[in-house]
């Protein structure tokens, strides 16, 4: 496991440099469908979007939330020029559907929409990107959660990750610590009584969100779609009130002991101020056998728009030298 902090172009030279791939059948496959459409899924109709002209291995999006549609990682459309980028929203959130129905929201059936994209879309090869919920989607899927087959994917990148959830709010108690102290308690007060929708709590919260979360100011307009357009119930039944507490049925999740197992390349990449902490994502890492850590300077857990010039250079670099 290779871990590094990435401090410009010069520093992605040392992952080396492949021969130019030749065109991906999966990339002609894609390319040759409608550039958006509907996907019918288990419970639903889901959207995608195809974006770029590039022929190199695809590159399929798993955003996060759960909930939070794909909307807040428009910018990895930048990487089309040398592969098709495939966002989708998962069912419940953005511009897919939302049936009224809360058993649907589970990681089994998530992965199983998962392969469900993949194969209408013809992507027998595949590089998936999953920011974190996303991340612990990816994992979940490449070890063959909902009964799936994962076969065909050449690589992850596996950014903001949430792996273990016990070690995601422990982080997260850490990080509170470490705001203003009339802050950390407003967040310590509503998350006792339960007043989490109380306007010292919401403001508490956005002050974390600032901080760890997305260090622009103001916040990109497509981060604020992607918040105008989440799907509260699966976020609610799924993690919870907030980011720091998460009480829904992933509170369990612990994903960790299955890293061992996964032998394709991944890339595991925070930002320094990341709620998903440096330590823990070089934790992850360290699991895996075929594993890189990026971290970002100056970056929270959005680091494509908190530094989008060295986040695109970082996915770059580990995709040229794993030659996809």
């Amino acid at each position: 496991m290779r871990s590094r902090v990435l401090g410009g172009a010069s520093a992605l030279l040392l992952l080396g440099a492949c021969a130019s791939p030749s065109a991906s059948p999966s990339a002609t496959a894609v390319l040759a469908k409608p550039p958006t459409g509907r996907i019918a899924v288990e419970g639903g109709k889901v959207w995608y979007q195809v974006c770029g002209k590039g022929t190199r291995t695809p590159l399929l999006v798993l955003h996060g939330g759960p909930g939070i549609p794909h909307d807040y990682l428009d910018n990895l459309a930048q990487l089309g020029d040398e592969r098709p980028v495939i966002f989708y929203d998962q069912l419940g959130c953005g511009r897919s559907d939302r049936p009224d129905d809360p058993s649907l929201w589970t990681p089994e059936r998530f992965s199983r929409e998962l392969a469900r994209v993949r194969e209408v879309l013809g992507l027998k090869e595949v590089v998936l990107y999953g920011h974190s919920w996303g991340s612990i989607l990816a994992v979940e899927y490449l070890t063959g959660a909902g009964g799936v087959d994962p076969a065909g994917v050449r690589g992850a990148i596996l950014a903001g990750p949430a792996l273990s959830m016990k070690r995601w709010v422990q982080d997260a108690q850490r990080l509170i610590d470490g705001l203003p102290a009339e802050t950390a308690a407003a967040i310590r007060e509503g998350e006792q009584t339960g007043a989490t929708d109380s306007d010292a709590y919401q403001a508490a919260t956005q002050v974390f969100y600032q901080h760890y979360v997305c260090r622009c100011d103001p916040w990109p307009q497509d981060v604020q779609d992607a918040m105008a357009s989440m799907g509260e119930q699966v976020y609610l039944t799924l993690n919870g009130p907030s980011e720091f507490s998460v009480t829904g049925p992933i509170k369990s999740i612990d994903l960790t002991p299955r890293l061992s197992t996964l032998t394709l390349p991944l890339l595991f990449i925070c930002g320094q101020y990341d709620e998903a902490t440096p330590e823990s994502t070089r934790y992850y890492a360290s699991l895996a056998p075929k594993a890189q850590v990026v971290v970002v300077p100056d970056a929270s857990h959005l680091a494509n728009y908190d530094q989008p010039e060295r986040y695109m250079s970082a996915l770059r670099g580990w995709l040229d030298g794993n030659g996809l």
